[in-house]
């Protein structure tokens, strides 16, 4: 039961190759050399600086400086950079059509990478691609040099050095044919990033390098790529797709297509910001690696948090340690796209601003903030795809969403820069999701199209959870079920303090809320919460007392052993399958109650759905549309009902803490569950199949409550589910809510006219066949296992020969053929009594498929 969460396995580079070097010399050597890339296949003595770098230099400073001279491009590297760790960051900066259509949009990013330039024997430069797989961070102990020899960097380009600069501080390389080859470290990072976009191999005559800007500490280098062109995959299911030509020639008979790309060279801080280590109780992103060094007797798994770097000013140090708000050394700040509609600026801006208040609890004001990106007139070197800048890219997308990503310095989890996506059509996902759960409550949600008063409240906050995303926060999945359901009602608390305390928790809006409730929008919107401020604050608060992040983890967890006695800190992590506390899309800690007041509201709107989505000269689109959201948000309530059969929660602590890590979902919690279902899905939901809606839009009642139905069943009656309740019964016994129960409620509420001898609906008939067919697939013999290529010799093992307790050799299967054979002795009961002819031919079908499963041919 125990998760692992998930972390970028990273890895901190080894020693630099350091190497006397022969200064130039006039005389030219050719000498055959492979490269790192092709075309460049020699090895040459470098010239003197003017014969390289003529008059005719385009010359830029910056990090180090570049060179145009021709058709040629160099970079001069100086001494001081070499041996430092540089950041690439690569996107997409326009795209042609067909890249579009398969997702891919300006700002996208495609690659990211840490290289290293050093210098290498006879005059050359060498740049190393830094792996952060293993790291021993002590260069005194023995333990780093042993590290450092199994984790050799690998060279992923050389180049020779075509001049030394006057000073002989520096080294001039042509990088001309690096940056027009088809590499993964300036541009796609694998070729299934390439295949994401159909694109294969590089068409080299249609490919040039249009620009390469030089910043004080970043390159940025546009280039125009075009690729072969690869078949679109079959409509029938099967890929058509060849396969991508890497560097080589192209499928002529595939055409091609352009994209313009934008690499970012960023250099990484000499010294890296002190990290923090990950906590399971506090949801961050992370970066990390196997440390040798931290344990002693083995190795440890280490997880640093990704935070952006908020220091003081150096003469408000002393005020900080006081407990005073002081303004950081650098303010971490957001661009606006100046693509994005001006009416929809003011509210991106708001959901950046709005997390001010959260920093404040790290000791921080006017720590974060939004500004409109200067316009070129205004400052020219200015670059929406610059990585210095952390921007919000407005993207002309039928995507409904937005998404919140960021770059990190591996080394120490710091966050350097970030490109929040924010698609056009996110503005069709927040009005349905408004309209379908607060129709009931705000009657502005009551139409197509929204005031743009209401759409801009949408749309800070999405800004404000996606930001969220960028300041190092995972989704918190579990912050909703920390708020009793009656209290959802409550007009004074929820405009108080929201309905859940995370705006990082996907609890969209209020849908418990009635409309005698007279709850405002504040009741009814997300907004940043306790929670939020307490991640904020534990994850952003400098402890300068302690000088290493291991220093520090005795303090923090002191903190949070006493600061999660709130119940509203809890973080639910969005990754447990199992734990009916962390789900999205759910509100409060019951969600049958939850449920039940939700699906009064939709009974409420959808009796209006056909006026509330009438439009003048348009046909039944939008009525299909928001028909089709109503009964996906059925579907939600359905989901979040149907977790708790079989749930196990689950609560990250440390030893300190009392209580169980991980308990099973009350006997009395499953059966009201299980309740629930009988009374508001399988007993069937006619209140949603009204003839008027189904008429103009062309759907089956029967399709629809199928659909509905056999969600939930797939759900419940699983192996993974029933062996659940097995182990729960084995920890909790008679207290437990058993398999037996389980099966005893499932056929009593599916089978209720069997058993009373009355005629079935098609409603009923499809959901018997459906629960039927579930446990059918349960009593299905296992496969048997194949020998594993890779056994050993004389072992007697074989790979897969282990049985899976979930799948085989448990109660499962036995209980579920019992269930068969009494669902069979009941429908042979039953069938002399039933005089409905449909309902008869139903039982004698189920009663044969019955028999087959239970009794399969040899």
């Amino acid at each position: 039961m125990k998760k692992i969460f998930t972390s970028a396995l990273l890895v901190v580079g080894c020693a630099a190759m350091l190497s006397a070097q022969t200064r130039p010399a006039d005389s030219v050597r050719r000498t055959a050399f492979p490269t790192g890339f092709a075309g460049n296949v020699t090895r040459t003595q470098p010239k003197p600086y003017k014969t390289v770098i003529t008059d005719k230099a385009i010359t830029r400073r910056g990090l180090f400086k570049t060179h145009k001279v021709d058709d040629k491009y160099y970079f001069e590297i100086g001494d001081s950079l070499l041996n430092r760790e540089i950041l690439v960051v690569s996107r997409i900066s326009r795209a042609g059509a067909e890249v579009r259509e398969a997702g891919g949009y300006a700002g996208d990013q495609i690659g990211s990478s840490v290289i290293r330039f050093e210098k290498g024997p006879s005059n050359r430069i060498f740049m190393r691609k830094i792996s952060y797989r293993t790291y021993s961070p002590d260069s005194t102990k023995a333990m780093y040099q042993a590290v450092q020899r199994s984790n050799i960097q690998a060279i992923a380009a050389a180049f020779n050095v075509a001049a030394y600069s006057p000073d002989a501080k520096g080294s001039v390389i042509d990088v001309t044919d690096y940056i027009n080859s088809d590499n993964d470290v300036f541009f796609f990072s694998s070729p299934m990033a390439k295949q994401r976009f159909r694109l294969g191999g590089l068409l080299a005559d249609r490919s040039y390098i249009e620009n390469i800007r030089s910043f004080s500490n970043n390159i940025e280098i546009s280039t125009v790529k075009t690729y072969s062109l690869a078949a679109a995959p079959s409509p029938f299911g099967r890929a058509t797709t060849p396969t991508p030509v890497l560097g080589g020639a192209a499928n002529a008979g595939s055409g091609s297509e352009t994209v313009e790309l934008n690499t970012s060279l960023l250099v990484l801080p000499k010294v890296p910001m002190q990290a923090r280590y990950f906590d399971p109780r506090v949801g961050y992103f992370t970066t990390g690696y196997t440390d040798f060094d931290i344990n002693p007797q083995g190795i440890k798994e280490i997880q640093l948090i990704a935070r952006w770097r908020l220091e003081p000013k150096p003469q408000d140090m002393a005020r900080y340690k006081r407990g005073e708000l002081v303004e950081p050394k650098k303010q971490i700040v957001y661009y606006i796209d100046p693509a994005t509609p001006k009416k929809w600026q003011p509210y991106l801006i708001a959901g950046v601003n709005d997390w001010q208040k959260a920093f404040e609890k790290a000791g921080f004001k006017n720590a974060i903030v939004a500004k409109i990106a200067p316009t070129s007139k205004q400052d020219s070197t200015w670059s929406l795809d610059d990585a210095n800048h952390s921007v919000i890219v407005y993207k002309p997308s039928e995507t409904e969403n937005a998404s919140g990503p960021h770059i990190s310095d591996r080394r120490s989890g710091e966050i350097l820069e970030t490109h929040i996506n924010w698609f056009h059509n996110v503005q069709k996902l927040v009005h349905d999701w408004y309209m379908i759960q607060a129709a009931a409550i705000d009657p502005r949600a009551r139409k197509m199209v929204f005031s743009d008063e209401l759409m801009g409240d949408l749309i800070r906050f999405v800004s404000s959870h996606e930001v969220g995303h960028t300041l190092g926060l995972r989704h918190n999945f579990g912050s909703s079920s920390t708020v009793p359901t009656e209290m959802l009602r409550n007009k004074a608390f929820v405009e108080a303090n929201g309905h859940t305390p995370s705006i990082m928790d996907y609890a969209r809006f209020n849908y418990v809320a009635q409309p005698e409730d007279n709850i405002k929008p504040s009741g009814i919107y997300p907004r940043i919460g306790d929670y939020d401020k307490w991640a904020i604050e534990w994850g952003y608060r400098l402890r300068p007392e302690f000088k290493s992040p291991a220093a520090e983890v005795s303090a923090l967890n002191k903190v949070t052993v006493e600061r999660l006695k709130d119940r509203r800190l809890f973080f639910g992590t969005e990754s447990n399958s199992d734990d009916p506390h962390s789900q999205s899309e759910d509100l409060s800690d019951n969600a049958m109650k939850a449920s039940t007041y939700g699906i009064k509201n939709l009974q409420r709107i959808i009796v209006n759905l056909p006026e509330w989505t009438s439009e003048k000269n348009e046909g039944y689109d939008n009525l299909e549309n928001m028909y089709n959201q109503l009964t996906a948000q059925f579907g939600r309530y359905m989901g979040h009902v149907s977790k708790n059969i079989g749930g196990i929660y689950e609560d990250p602590k440390t030893v300190e803490q009392t209580g169980a890590v991980y308990t099973y979902v009350p006997a009395a919690t499953q059966k009201e569950a299980m309740l629930f279902l009988d009374q508001q899905l399988f007993t069937t939901p006619m209140w949603m199949l009204g003839e008027k809606i189904l008429s103009d839009i062309g759907q089956s009642p029967v399709q629809v409550v199928y659909k509905l139905q056999n969600t939930v069943l797939d759900r419940v009656v699983t192996n993974h589910n029933l062996y659940k309740l097995i182990s729960g019964e084995a920890a909790n016994g008679n207290s437990a809510y058993k398999i037996t129960d389980f099966f005893a409620d499932m056929q009593n509420m599916i089978f209720k006219e069997v058993k009373a001898n009355q005629p079935i609906d098609v409603y009923r008939r499809n959901l018997q066949k459906m629960y039927v067919a579930k446990l059918i697939e349960l009593v299905k013999p296992t496969p048997a296992p194949t020998a594993s290529p890779f056994a050993q010799a004389g072992s007697g093992r074989r790979e897969g020969n282990v049985p899976d307790p979930e799948k085989e050799d448990t109660d499962v299967m036995s209980v579920a053929k019992a269930q068969l054979r009494s669902i069979d002795t009941m429908i042979k009961t039953a069938l002399p009594g039933t005089s409905d002819s449909l309902s008869n031919y139903h039982l004698q079908d189920l009663s044969d498929r019955i028999t087959v499963a239970l009794n399969p041919r040899s």
